[in-house]
């Protein structure tokens, strides 16, 4: 008692300060926004200029002037893009009277088919339930508003003497802020490119020199993945915008360039961009065209291309490049849009991604590259056995079907289902798995097997939970074959050096992964057989002839003490086989296989995996003379 209670104030202490910590962070960035803005727009945008001004630098421009020169060059393009886009946004607004007919006939068709309607059932509703009295309007309002009108009408030469300082004090007002943030991030982009070593030193130092090549890497990772991300997307919105310009201009949409210009810049918007670029271009065109083809294929070419370009063009051209989740690149937009407005939703990616690499260079943030990250937070051989602990094996099926489709299946059950059983074993060991969750197991593993093997005469035939878990997996699944093929699991004719038996080495895994070994080898039209040593005791069934066995394999699931005490067994099949080539295939678990192994005794060759002993098997049957030896002569079942 004592000790719980001593340690749980430690464990309420570092929480507290963990939670303390990350609101002390946040209440920062929030209250510290106007700040903290500028500062990351700077950065971002050096990272792109950064490029260019190594360029210069290499051809013989100094620093200073390379860092102007890039500057310069972009300050001036931006103004000239505004006074562009300026011009053809005042010409717009001044063509506007002119579709002020179709507009007016095109909202009246709204009202009348939907608010239109709407008010009619309301006003007969209303009808049904009351009679509204009529507004009377009183005599001294209406006095008061013909002497206000009056008085109006008086002050007006006045107010239309100060009506163009009025307009060029809200211009000033209206402007002014923009261009004051632009010049700070302009003022803030020229210091980061004329100290960008000495800033990178600077944070080398803060971070730790005493571990420099962490941090090296670090800040390698994220300036490639942040450039790789900005100049692929660029390149991505550019192609965007002029598509759109393009394809405007044919369908005669006015002033096209102006909308694949907002197009790209909006497209730097994760999720709401596209579409909210499409709402200006679509709401002209309703206003241009007495129809409604020319707005309803404007917001399909928006929406349309951008599906053409996230799903076709961005995986092609970068792919995971940033290594974010998608979840992840929402979540972050939410939560940088409410920190920051707009600007936070802007870089919510970029922001996020330096999150990412931080977490997964410092120890310390590992967890942000397990909750940001696009990697499979489990391993495959973890999540068979958290689907088995959960008895879903259709889940199991699904992911085992993807993995096949460009692996064997010897290879899934080498890097999967083995090291999942082994993680099972691990667990029983520790007593952290019941004998409930070990017969659940047990039925997953059997379902899955049977699954893959793709007999369906096997799979109609339902076995119940009891038996089950009265005998092991790999009993049962043999019990399957034996049912088609008979107690011999195939003719005990057979010619010389054309079968291949695996025996276990005792424990149930073992039994299970020589059962599992049986099917791949007959998958590649082996005859191989399963049988345990128990049964061997007995000697061999009548008319069967030794000469017929040609590899016999002594599987083992996992590492164990029972590899070293296998020279009983292997002087026991050598004895009923003596032509017969001993193999011990030794699977490794969840560990990598091991070089040396254990000791061979007798045993003319070890595997550790159920591929190497297909493999095995196969270059054998090739020395042979008649190479078909090997091959099943004519069994009924092959899958099973």
């Amino acid at each position: 008692m004592r000790a719980s209670v001593k340690s749980t104030p430690r464990w309420v202490h570092a929480h507290g300060s963990r939670l303390l910590a990350g609101g002390t962070l946040l209440a920062l960035l929030y209250l510290g926004r106007h700040a903290l803005i500028p500062l990351a727009l700077a950065i971002m945008i050096s990272l792109l200029l950064a490029p260019a001004v190594r360029i210069l630098g290499r051809i013989g421009i100094g620093r200073i002037p390379s860092v102007f020169m890039v500057v310069l060059l972009l300050a001036v393009s931006c103004l000239t893009v505004a006074i562009a886009l300026g011009a053809q946004v005042l010409r717009i607004a001044g063509s506007l009277p002119q579709y002020e007919a179709t507009i007016h006939r095109k909202l009246r068709t709204l009202d009348e088919s939907t608010l239109g309607k709407v008010r009619m059932f309301t006003a007969q509703a209303s009808g049904l339930i009351a009679v509204q009295d009529p507004v009377s309007t009183s005599p001294t309002a209406t006095a008061g508003q013909h002497a206000s009108g009056s008085t109006s009408a008086a002050e007006q030469p006045r107010a239309a003497a100060y009506q163009p300082l009025q307009l060029v004090g809200r211009l000033v007002t209206t402007i002014w802020r923009p261009l004051q943030g632009t010049g700070i991030v302009l003022l803030v982009v020229i210091f980061v490119l004329l100290e960008h070593e000495s800033l990178r030193d600077r944070f080398i130092r803060v971070a730790g020199v005493t571990d420099i090549r962490a941090t090296t890497l670090a800040l390698n990772d994220a300036g490639e993945r942040l450039s790789r991300y900005f100049v692929s997307q660029s390149l991505v919105n550019l192609l965007f915008g002029v598509v759109i310009w393009a394809v405007l201009g044919v369908l005669g949409v006015p002033q096209p360039m102006l909308w694949g210009t907002l197009a790209v810049v909006m497209r730097f918007v994760p999720y709401v961009g596209v579409a909210t670029a499409a709402l200006f271009p679509t709401a002209l065109s309703f206003a241009v065209d007495p129809g409604w083809s020319l707005a309803v294929s404007t917001f399909v070419l928006f929406i349309g291309l951008d599906i053409v370009a996230a799903q076709l063009l961005e995986p092609r051209l970068y792919g995971h490049a940033t290594g974010l989740s998608p979840l992840s690149v929402v979540v972050a937009g939410i939560f940088w849009s409410s920190l920051w407005g707009p600007v936070g939703l802007v870089l919510s990616t970029p922001l996020t991604l330096c999150l990412l690499v931080a977490g997964r260079h410092t120890k310390a943030l590992g967890v942000l590259e397990l909750l940001l990250a696009d990697a499979q937070p489990l391993t495959l051989p973890q999540r068979f056995y958290q689907r088995a602990l959960a008895g879903d094996p259709h889940e199991i099926v699904v992911n085992a079907r993807t993995f096949l489709k460009t692996h064997s299946l010897a290879q899934y059950c080498d890097r999967v289902l083995l090291p999942a059983l082994h993680l099972a074993r691990l667990d029983a060991e520790h007593s952290a798995a019941g004998q409930g969750h070990q017969q659940k197991i047990r039925r997953t593993v059997v379902q899955v097997v049977t699954a893959l093997n793709g007999n369906p005469g096997i799979q109609q035939r339902r076995v119940r939970g009891a038996v089950l878990d009265e005998i092991s997996a790999g009993r049962r699944l043999r019990q399957q074959r034996e049912e088609v093929s008979g107690k011999w699991q195939g003719p005990l004719d057979v010619p010389a050096g054309s079968v291949v038996l695996c025996l276990g080495l005792g424990s149930p895994p073992d039994d299970l992964a020589a059962e599992l070994l049986v099917r791949v080898l007959r998958a590649e039209r082996l005859d191989a057989r399963h049988f345990s040593a128990q049964e061997l005791d007995v000697g061999l069934p009548p008319g069967a002839d030794p000469d017929g066995v040609s590899i016999i394999f002594l599987v083992s699931a996992f590492p164990n003490p029972a590899r070293e005490r296998s020279q009983p067994l292997i002087d026991q099949v050598q004895g009923l086989f003596p032509r017969a080539q001993v193999v011990g295939l030794f699977c490794s678990g969840v560990n990598p296989p091991s070089a040396d192994g254990p000791a061979n005794g007798s045993m003319q060759r070890i595997a550790n995996s159920l591929q190497q002993g297909v493999d095995l098997c196969q270059s054998w049957g090739q020395k042979r003379r008649d190479g078909a030896a090997l091959a099943i002569p004519a069994l009924a079942d092959v899958s099973g």
